[in-house]
């Protein structure tokens, strides 16, 4: 067996699933308008027409491991998977019926293929399951994954391989049917050294930050000099690594910050490499971001490694160790025993006080000297409700202030002084795009307007209410 598998054996061990019969809880509650349901059942049933006469069997599951729907033109199949309750409604994850091809994918975040009796249940050693997790391309979250099933006597050699091409066009149609954002770059591993210039926004400008942000801040720094470790949690984006690489830097001025993004699964090794070895050094702190995404195999090496060095340095050195995740549930069960204290960061609409303070951060900094802001770009920085947070804000005014010394409404993207909160076609979001250009014009009237976009007064100010577009006057 391969060490995800042995990994995988051993916690379904631990999780007491039963060796004879699997027993998956049902929940009949499926959330089918999502758009990775939506784009992912568009995908397996352009595949399913493919293999209509092949006994496989074609799901989506969701992050938790529910299977959503089911595709198979073998009726002999899919009665031996209802006996087994591998069915829509059921769920599947790794905790409720042990080792299987869907429940590993989403526990180690790769694809994977469980075959005959590698399956922990030998009422599942009938079938072969090749799985591939299906990421947000915006956020990177989890989202589901795809699922092949066939019989265990079939040749699997090609499963994975169709596993992987609809969990990629499902991504893909997720890209394109988004608000025209950009795909997430792919993780990548980081690790470096945290220095005063390589922070998140709010490096800096400490004086300058809200009182939330200052509550944040010392609960986080008190916890790290109390020798806890301690858990960032909230949006991404919102400064989830930055506070805590502030509470750290002010408890310990003269240690070396390690930071550590989460890597490709398949990189996952390397990466350990890269920064387990300095676990415990003296004048050394760790920060892991991110560590929701981590394979569950992973966040086990983890946690084994952050115990023993705690264990080294016990009534000695101090190991300053902190991690952020999205929620304190979305964390891998091997690292919920280690959290001592968890800080919940605002997202940025809720500290409408920071949102200048971070904007003229970000200018001065992409410009090279002050840069400085109209009433109406303040107004609509401020009014913004920021679903990407304080990174969302950075690159907003990055991108103004390359163009600017002075950075007006006009400036902005149209989505910073629109607030429709359903998915806009592309048609819509250009027509959007073209109103909000026009209307941040300096001086335009709203005859203007609609005479060089060709419709009448009436229809521009229904547009405006349709796209919720607010442009402050520019004063």
């Amino acid at each position: 067996m391969s060490v995800r598998l042995v990994a995988s054996w051993q916690r379904s061990q631990d999780y007491g699933v039963s060796l004879e019969a699997v027993e998956p809880s049902f929940t009949g509650t499926l959330n089918d308008e999502s758009l990775f349901f939506e784009c992912g059942r568009e995908v397996l049933a352009s595949l399913h027409q493919t293999l209509i006469n092949e006994p496989v069997s074609l799901m989506l599951t969701d992050a938790d491991g529910l299977v959503l729907n089911r595709m198979s033109g073998d009726t002999s199949l899919l009665r031996a998977l209802d006996a087994v309750h591998l069915a829509p409604g059921f769920a599947y994850a790794e905790r409720a019926v042990g080792t299987n091809g869907l429940g590993l994918a989403i526990a180690d975040r790769a694809p994977t293929v469980v075959r005959a009796d590698e399956h922990y249940a030998l009422s599942l050693c009938t079938y072969t399951c090749a799985a591939v997790p299906v990421l947000d391309p915006i956020s990177g979250h989890l989202e589901g994954c795809v699922n092949l099933t066939t019989w265990s006597t079939q040749s699997s050699n090609l499963l994975l391989a169709l596993a992987q091409s609809a969990a990629s066009n499902t991504s893909a149609m997720m890209l394109a049917r988004s608000r025209g954002q950009k795909a997430r770059v792919p993780q990548r591993g980081e690790v470096f050294r945290v220095e005063t210039s390589r922070l998140e926004p709010g490096t800096g400008s400490l004086a300058d930050l809200g009182p939330a942000w200052a509550d944040v801040l010392g609960r986080a720094g008190t916890a790290i000099r109390d020798e806890r470790i301690v858990l960032a949690v909230g949006e991404e984006g919102a400064g989830r690594a930055t506070v805590l690489a502030q509470a750290l830097r002010q408890a310990f001025p003269r240690d070396r910050i390690l930071a550590a993004s989460p890597p490709a699964p398949q990189d996952s090794e390397a990466w350990l490499g890269l920064w387990i070895p300095e676990l415990g050094k003296p004048g050394t702190s760790i920060l892991v971001r991110d560590v929701d995404l981590l394979p569950e195999w992973v966040a086990e090496h983890v946690r084994d490694l952050v115990v023993q060095a705690r264990v080294r340095a016990h009534g000695g050195d101090h190991v300053p160790f902190a991690m952020t995740a999205s929620r304190f549930d979305a964390l891998p069960p091997a690292l919920t025993p280690l959290v001592d204290t968890i800080v919940a960061v605002p997202p940025l609409r809720e500290r409408t006080e920071d949102v200048l303070p971070l904007a003229r951060l970000a200018a001065r900094r992409a410009r090279g000297r002050e840069v400085t802001f109209t009433h109406a770009a303040e107004a609509a920085l401020r009014d913004c409700g920021w679903p990407g947070n304080a990174r969302r804000l950075v690159e907003v005014v990055t991108q103004a202030a390359r163009r600017s010394d002075t950075i007006d409404v006009r400036h902005l993207p149209a989505d910073v002084v629109s607030g429709a909160s359903r998915r806009l076609t592309r048609i819509e979001t250009f027509e959007r795009d073209e109103i909000v250009r026009v209307l941040t014009r300096p001086g335009i009237s709203m005859k203007e307007a609609g005479e060089e976009l060709g419709m009448s007064r009436a229809t521009v100010y229904r547009k405006i209410a349709h796209y919720d577009i607010h442009v402050p006057r520019t004063t």
